[in-house]
């Protein structure tokens, strides 16, 4: 399946339990995006803010980005991508 940059912006977003989301793309795609591990891992770097559960929750949409406070936000075409092939991006 071709796509173009329309397709994989990010057109809803929401926090589920365990540092997951639920999140719709503009071309119809849906999954979950895992960041359990990576807001536990010593190697979370800026992200590590989001193992704060209200932070968590705190996710937006920024231009079809996912995003946060604090500028933190994940790159929508990575999102695509794995869940195309996934149905879900484990972080």
């Amino acid at each position: 399946m071709r796509w173009t940059r329309r397709g994989w912006r990010v057109t809803e977003v929401e926090a589920l339990p365990g540092f997951r989301l639920r999140v719709a793309l503009a071309d119809g795609l849906t999954g979950t995006v895992d960041m359990s591990r990576m807001v536990h891992s010593p190697k979370a770097g800026v992200f590590a803010a989001l193992a704060d559960a209200s932070l968590f929750a705190q996710v937006t949409l920024d231009y079809g980005a996912v995003a946060w406070p604090g500028e933190l936000d994940l790159a929508p075409d990575a999102i695509y991508a794995a869940i195309q092939e996934h149905r879900e991006w484990l972080l």
